[in-house]
């Protein structure tokens, strides 16, 4: 039997690289995925992926830097596929500069995405989860909110916010069965990272222990764990997928 047949995955930033990946492996493990994001038909192409390996997933239009559509989206995943079970809060920007240069609107749209975005969706579908006395909640962070990195003051707070998160959310919902856990993911092979330069991703790969870049599939492997029966006794946890970058 799947290990999460029958639960129902709310996945957001699912059109490409880590949420993709995490939506085509959830679903290989059995739960029926809605996959979120801005772009629908990037989105029908992994629904159709997922349809054609006979899994059930349905694209939903998302903007996580929008209240409004975060709450129509939950709305609308909630009455489709009747709740949420799994909620992996993927969906993130960059805008990286010196902070001496940073405009304001730099770091807002980086706050309000990543943090704020991923807070706003856990309540939306916080109170069927409570309802139904289980739940996963999965934070997709950055091993930038464990060390910090220059040029990334905005992205750094955002993701260092998102293991707070993590940790209250853990402790406000472990009475009703839900857990709520963060992947922390290094040096991984995305959209973000493409546009770096070749030597710059050499420099990179020189400090990770494990010697190479990781891939969206090592972190969706790690997810897909937390989302599992087998990581019920986990909570509050920070799980890093970085190849050893970061230890302790």
């Amino acid at each position: 039997m799947s290990i999460l047949a029958s639960r129902i995955a709310l996945i957001t930033g699912a059109s490409q690289g880590i949420g993709r990946a995490c939506a085509l492996e959830l679903a290989r493990a059995g739960a029926s995925v809605a996959l979120a994001a801005r772009n629908l038909d990037k989105l029908n192409d992994v629904a159709s992926e997922i349809a054609a390996a006979g899994g059930t997933a349905r694209p939903f239009a998302l903007d996580v830097a929008s209240e409004e559509s975060i709450k129509d989206c939950a709305k609308a995943v909630i009455a489709h596929f009747g709740g949420v079970n799994i909620l992996v809060n993927n969906a993130g920007i960059t805008r990286d500069i010196l902070a001496l240069r940073m405009k304001r609107k730099d770091w807002d749209d980086v706050l309000t995405t990543n943090l704020t975005g991923a807070f706003l969706m856990t309540q939306s579908v916080m109170s069927q989860m409570v309802k139904s006395r289980w739940g996963r909640i999965i934070n997709v962070t950055s091993v930038v909110g464990e060390t910090g990195q220059a040029g990334q003051a905005n992205y750094a707070a955002s993701k260092a916010g998102l293991i707070g998160l993590t940790l209250a959310m853990a402790r406000e919902v472990a009475s009703r069965n839900i857990t709520c856990n963060a992947v922390a993911p290094g040096f991984i092979e995305t959209s973000m990272t493409a546009a770096l330069s070749e030597e710059f991703k050499q420099s990179a790969v020189k400090t990770i222990p494990l010697g190479r870049v990781g891939s969206p599939e090592d972190v969706a492997n790690a997810v897909r764990f937390l989302a599992s029966e087998e990581a019920s006794y986990i909570t509050g946890h920070v799980l890093n997928v970085n190849g050893g970058l970061l230890m302790g």
